[in-house]
């Protein structure tokens, strides 16, 4: 294994790094300051930091991902290896990976698209709620309040109504049998003065 790509250099490049631009920034802390120290620390971050980048330039980058894992053969550039749309590569059958199985890869994809196709309609309904103009909607919040007060308003005057309703027919039915009491009364004195 290349020596850059061991962990112990990789702490000390890291490390190599902070201590340089900690230096660096105490050297501009100290010339703002104007403390006698400031120019020769900062001349020491400085150059660590010069060593650093022609270091770094020199280490070739690290990859990313490690797709020849996956696939073996894909870091050799004359390697045969099918697309997957082809099936699965002999090599990899050899080295026991699983196989891909056709039709499971495409209803996991037609779910995939279902659900894309839910969020996409989601996503509409949402930009339609946000074309919305609002700007109304405190006039239309006073109007409805205006109503909603003059159909309580109301209400209360038709409970009084039928209260009065109540009392009326009370009194109606109060006057009915006094009526009754004086029909019987005068039935009386019209058999009573009737001669015999």
């Amino acid at each position: 294994m290349a020596i850059h790509k061991q962990s112990w250099f990789k702490y000390l490049k890291n490390l190599i790094i902070g201590v340089g631009a900690a230096l660096v920034m105490m050297g501009a802390l100290g010339k703002i300051n104007s403390e006698p120290w400031g120019g020769t620390m900062i001349t020491v971050g400085l150059v660590t930091e010069a060593f650093l980048f022609l270091v770094l330039g020199l280490i070739p980058p690290e990859k990313d991902y490690y797709w020849e894992k996956l696939y073996p053969g894909l870091s050799d550039y004359h390697s045969n290896i099918n697309p997957l749309a082809d099936g699965p590569a002999k090599s990899l059958a050899g080295a026991g990976l699983r196989q891909l199985d056709g039709e499971k890869v495409e209803t996991q994809l037609d779910g995939m698209l279902g659900e894309l196709q839910g969020m996409t309609k989601s996503l509409g309904s949402l930009k339609a709620l946000q074309e919305v103009d609002f700007s109304q909607t405190s006039q239309q919040v006073k109007t409805m309040n205006n109503f909603y007060t003059k159909l309580n308003e109301a209400m209360a005057e038709l409970t009084d109504t039928v209260d009065d309703t109540k009392q009326y027919k009370e009194q109606m039915n109060s006057l009915n049998k006094n009526l009754s009491s004086l029909n019987s009364v005068y039935g009386n004195m019209l058999t009573a003065m009737r001669p015999s």
